[in-house]
C-alpha cells in the first residue's frame, strides 16, 4: 500500500494554446486532510478532474491509492463532490441518492439505511419536513450541495475529493461540512478539496499545494510553509483614536516593508534590519493604544499574496480553475 493516496509526476494539460496545469508533480499523504489552493483560474479543478480521470494530461502520470488512475477501478473507491451542482433536478432526493448509491454496488436496503441516516445528520430531516421526498430543485442552494456531499459519501469512499465544498452554505451548515471533513480524516480516509479561501484551508490542512496560473508556487505541510515564511510578521490591533503619528510610523519603508491593513487591525511585516521592539517604541512614542501586538508567522493568505503577488490573484479570478 503507497504511503501517499494521490501522486502526480509532471503533469501538463493544455486546452489549445492555454496552458491549464503546467508540469505539476505533488505527493498527498495518506490519511491527511490536504488543500488544493488558489484563486478561480489557477488551475485546481483541472487538475481534481484528471486526478478522477474525467480528462486525460496531455503529460506527466497519476497514480491514486498506489495505481495508475486509469487502470480498471483505480477511482471506485474515490468519492468527488464537483464545484458545479451534478444532480437531477426534478428528481425526488432520496431517488437521486440511491441512484448514485446502487451505481457503486450498494444494495437498495442498504442505500435506503445510509440515506436516512445522512439526512437526518445533515437536517435534511426534521419534524417538520422531510426533504427526502422533496424534488431537487425544490432546495435551496445550500440544501443541494449537502445532498451533493451525501452523494460523495454514501459508498464510504477511502478518499474524497471536494471541490470548493463549502460555496452556497452558510457558516452553520459550512461547519457541519467541516466536522464531518476532520471526522472522515480521524478514520483514516483522505480527505483532498480545493478551495480560494486561504483561512478556510490554514484551519482544517494538514498540508497544502498552492496553483497560480496552472503552476505550483509551493507544497508542504502548514507548520513547515508557514515556518519557513515566519519571523517578521507583527499582528497588530489599535484603539480608536487620533492616527497621525502612527500613519507615519506605519509608512516609514527602513521600519515597515508591507502592512496590510483592515481598519484597526493591521498585519505588519518588518523591514529588513528592523525589529519588533523598535517598532512597539515607536508606536508608544508616537501615543497609539495598543491593543494586540504579536510577533507571529504569516497566513497562508499573506504568503500566498507575498509570493505570488496581488496581480496574480485579480488575474487569477476570472478563469475557470
Amino acid at each position: 500500500m503507497s504511503d501517499f493516496a494521490i501522486e502526480l509526476d509532471h503533469v501538463v494539460k493544455r486546452y489549445d494554446l492555454h496552458v491549464a496545469v503546467r508540469d505539476l508533480s505533488l505527493r498527498v499523504p495518506a490519511g491527511t486532510v490536504y488543500g488544493l489552493l488558489g484563486p478561480n483560474g489557477a488551475g485546481k479543478t483541472t487538475t481534481l478532474r484528471m486526478i478522477l480521470d474525467v480528462i486525460a494530461p496531455d503529460e506527466g502520470t497519476i497514480r491514486v491509492m498506489g495505481r495508475p488512475n486509469s487502470a480498471k477501478g483505480a477511482i471506485d473507491r474515490v468519492g468527488y463532490l464537483p464545484e458545479e451542482r451534478g444532480l437531477y433536478r426534478r428528481m425526488q432526493v432520496r431517488r437521486v441518492l440511491r441512484f448514485l448509491a446502487e451505481l457503486k454496488g450498494i444494495s437498495r436496503g442498504e442505500a435506503n439505511r445510509r440515506i436516512d441516516a445522512w439526512l437526518e445528520r445533515l437536517g435534511l430531516t426534521t419534524a417538520d419536513r422531510d426533504w427526502g421526498n422533496a424534488r431537487v430543485d425544490d432546495l435551496s442552494r445550500g440544501m443541494q450541495q449537502k445532498v451533493q456531499f451525501i452523494g460523495a459519501l454514501l459508498h464510504e469512499p477511502e478518499l474524497i475529493i471536494l471541490d470548493e465544498p463549502f460555496s452556497g452554505l452558510d457558516p452553520i451548515n459550512a461547519q457541519a461540512l467541516k466536522d464531518i471533513v476532520i471526522e472522515m480524516k480521524r478514520a483514516g480516509k483522505t480527505v483532498i478539496f480545493s478551495t480560494h479561501l486561504m483561512d478556510q484551508a490554514e484551519r482544517m490542512c494538514d498540508a497544502v499545494c498552492i496553483l497560480a496560473r496552472g503552476e505550483k508556487v509551493l507544497d508542504g505541510a502548514v507548520a513547515a510553509v508557514k515556518s519557513a515564511h515566519g519571523g517578521r510578521h507583527i499582528l497588530l490591533e489599535l484603539d480608536s483614536g487620533p492616527w497621525n503619528g502612527v500613519s507615519e510610523v506605519l509608512t516609514d519603508r527602513a521600519l515597515v516593508s508591507r502592512m496590510d491593513d483592515a481598519n484597526r487591525s493591521l498585519d505588519v511585516e518588518l523591514a529588513d534590519g528592523a525589529t519588533a521592539q523598535q517598532l512597539l517604541r515607536r508606536l508608544v512614542d508616537a501615543g497609539a493604544s495598543i491593543r494586540r501586538f504579536e510577533l507571529a508567522q504569516p497566513s497562508l493568505h499573506r504568503i500566498f499574496i507575498d509570493r505570488v503577488g496581488a496581480t496574480g490573484i485579480e488575474e487569477g479570478m476570472t478563469g475557470n480553475g
